[in-house]
């Protein structure tokens, strides 16, 4: 997976860092836009791919704050530093999988126009089976 293309980005601080590897060419590459009220608030905009790989890299582990809202399934991973949203993730038991909000990516211009989607609208078992079918691989978190 390590001639995959990489896109990189942090926090604003700098104190997080996030790495996606993906098979998918820049424009296949689109932001997602969850309607509900917390991403909405933050701005957030999703990008993920099922055949890449998503890797956090802490310079301070303290600077990593989890948030669970909503159906509580999601665990939304923000830096308490600087208070920007990067991460979605799931773990199912058998793995950890999730997306990165296009935002914190630094060549987040290259990429469309984000599009509205409403998981909000799925019960909690469609939206997990919709993490499953879209979200990237975890490989690391420290």
């Amino acid at each position: 997976m390590n001639d995959q293309p990489l896109w990189s980005g942090s926090c604003h601080c700098g104190a997080i860092r996030v790495a996606l590897r993906t098979a998918l060419r820049c424009a296949d590459l689109q932001p997602r836009a969850c309607d509900c009220s917390f991403c909405v608030q933050h701005g957030a905009a999703w990008v993920s791919d099922p055949a890449g790989s998503l890797a956090l890299e802490c310079s301070d582990r303290t600077a990593l704050h989890p948030y669970r809202q909503g159906s509580g399934q999601a665990l939304f991973l923000w830096c308490g530093r600087c208070g920007v949203l990067l991460a979605a993730m799931h773990e199912d038991g058998t793995r950890q999988y999730g997306a990165v909000n296009a935002r914190c990516l630094d060549r987040y211009g290259e990429l469309g126009a984000a599009q509205v989607v409403s998981p909000q609208r799925l019960s909690a078992d469609e939206k997990v089976r919709r993490w499953a079918r879209i979200w990237t691989p975890v490989t690391r978190i420290g």
